[in-house]
C-alpha cells in the first residue's frame, strides 16, 4: 500500500514536471520567434556571417577590423552599429563554420544555423541526459524552457556546439574510446571559455589518451587559426579579447562581480582546486570529471554571459547520471531557478549556487566510500568456485 502510494506521487510529480517543462518550452519558442520577427539581425550570428564574408573577401586577419565589420553590417542592411558588446571577437573557426552559409540570403543562413544548434541540443540531450524511456523527454523540454538555453539559441551562439562536444566526449569515454573522446573536445575551439577545464580535468583524472586526443584536435585548430591570422591578425584578435575581458557587463556573472580585480588569482586557485577534485572523484564515475571541470570552469573563466550558463545544465545532467543522494535534486533545482531568475534578482544567487556546488563536490570527494578499491569476496560455496 505504501509502495503504491509512493509510486502514485512519483507519477504525479513526473506529470506535473512534464506539463511545466512543456509550457515553458512553448513560451520560450514563441519568444524566440517574436524576437526574430522584431529584428532579424539582433543576434550574434549576424557577426559570424559578416566575419565570414570579410574573411573570404579581404583575408582572415581583416575580420577583426572594426571598420570593415561596420561596413559589412551596413551592406547586410542590419542597422547594427559596432559597440563594446556588438563586434566579432570569436576565434576564427566560428567564422569558418559560417562560410558554407555565406552564399545564401541572410534569413536562410540564420535558420539553417539555428537548426544545427537545435540538433546539437538534441544530441547533447541524447548523450548526457539522465533517466530512461519517454521520461527523458521531460529533460529535453525543460532544457528548451530554460532561459540560458533559449537565449543562446535566439542569439545563435555556438555554445550548444561546445556542449555537444563535451557530451560526446563523455559518451565516448564511457564507451572506452578515450582518444575519440578527446578529439570530440575539438569543438571547444568555438568558445573555449565554456569548458576549457575539461581537457585538464581529463589529464588530472589520468585519462591520458583522452587528454592526448584533445591536445591533437585543439592543437591542429589553434595552429590553423594562427597561420590564417598571421602576426597582425593574431595581435588584433588578442586585443579584442583583452578589451572584452574588461567590459563590466562581461564580468557580472564571474567572481569579479564580488572581488573586482582580486578575482583573477582566486579564479586560478578555484581552477586548480577543481582539478584536484576531479582527480579525487575519478574512481566514482567519469561523470564527476566533467562535472568538476564544468562547474569550476564557470567560476574560473574571465567573462560569462547568461547563455553560457547552459553548461551548468549539462553539469546537472551528468551529476544526476552519477549515483547521488536523493536530495541532490533539491539543490540542482534551486540552482536552476537561481539562473532562470538572474535578470530579476541579479548574479549573486547564481554565483552562490556555483560556490555551493564547489563545496558539495569537496565534501563528496572526501566522504565518498571508495568501494572500487575494496576486495571482491566470492560468496559461492567452495565446490562451486572455479579451480585455480
Amino acid at each position: 500500500m505504501i509502495a503504491s502510494s509512493g509510486r502514485r506521487w512519483r507519477n504525479l510529480g513526473a506529470a506535473a514536471g512534464a506539463v511545466t517543462a512543456a509550457l515553458f518550452a512553448l513560451f520560450d519558442l514563441y519568444q524566440w520567434a517574436a524576437a526574430y520577427a522584431g529584428d532579424h539581425f539582433h543576434n550574434d550570428f549576424t557577426f559570424y556571417y559578416a566575419a565570414a564574408k570579410i574573411g573570404l573577401a579581404r583575408g582572415w586577419p581583416s575580420m577583426y577590423d572594426l571598420s570593415l565589420q561596420q561596413a559589412q553590417l551596413d551592406t547586410l542592411g542590419s542597422g547594427i552599429k559596432v559597440a563594446e558588446l556588438a563586434r566579432y571577437i570569436s576565434p576564427p573557426p566560428v567564422a569558418w563554420s559560417a562560410v558554407p552559409l555565406t552564399p545564401l540570403p541572410y534569413p536562410v543562413a540564420y535558420w539553417i544555423w539555428s537548426t544545427l544548434l537545435v540538433a546539437a541540443l538534441v544530441g547533447t540531450w541524447y548523450l548526457a541526459a539522465p533517466g530512461a524511456g519517454r521520461a527523458r523527454l521531460i529533460y529535453l523540454a525543460a532544457a528548451v524552457g530554460w532561459l540560458p538555453v533559449i537565449y543562446g539559441l535566439q542569439l545563435g551562439q555556438p555554445g550548444m556546439f561546445v556542449a555537444l562536444g563535451v557530451a560526446g566526449s563523455y559518451a565516448l569515454l564511457r564507451a572506452n574510446r578515450p582518444l575519440l573522446a578527446g578529439i570530440a573536445l575539438g569543438l571547444l575551439v568555438l568558445k573555449p571559455q565554456l569548458a576549457f577545464l575539461v581537457p585538464l580535468a581529463l589529464l588530472a583524472a589520468r585519462q591520458y589518451r583522452a587528454f592526448l586526443g584533445s591536445v591533437l584536435a585543439l592543437g591542429v585548430l589553434a595552429a590553423a587559426s594562427a597561420l590564417a591570422l598571421g602576426a597582425d591578425g593574431l595581435g588584433a584578435y588578442l586585443a579584442r579579447l583583452s578589451f572584452a575581458a574588461g567590459v563590466p557587463v562581461n564580468r557580472e556573472l564571474t567572481l569579479a562581480y564580488l572581488l573586482g580585480d582580486a578575482a583573477r588569482p582566486v579564479q586560478v586557485v578555484v581552477a586548480i582546486w577543481m582539478l584536484g577534485l576531479a582527480y579525487r572523484l575519478r574512481r566514482h564515475g567519469i561523470e564527476w570529471i566533467y562535472v568538476c571541470a564544468l562547474v569550476g570552469g564557470m567560476l574560473a573563466t574571465p567573462y560569462v554571459h547568461l547563455d553560457d550558463l547552459a553548461m551548468l545544465g549539462l553539469a546537472a545532467w551528468l551529476c544526476l547520471r552519477a549515483k547521488t543522494p536523493a536530495w541532490t535534486w533539491i539543490y540542482l533545482l534551486a540552482g536552476i531557478l537561481a539562473v532562470e531568475g538572474e535578470p530579476i534578482w541579479g548574479p549573486i544567487p547564481v554565483i552562490a549556487a556555483e560556490l555551493g556546488a564547489v563545496v558539495l563536490l569537496f565534501v563528496a570527494a572526501f566522504t565518498y566510500r571508495d568501494v572500487l578499491t575494496l576486495p571482491q569476496i566470492d560468496a559461492r560455496p567452495l565446490e562451486l568456485r572455479p579451480k585455480r
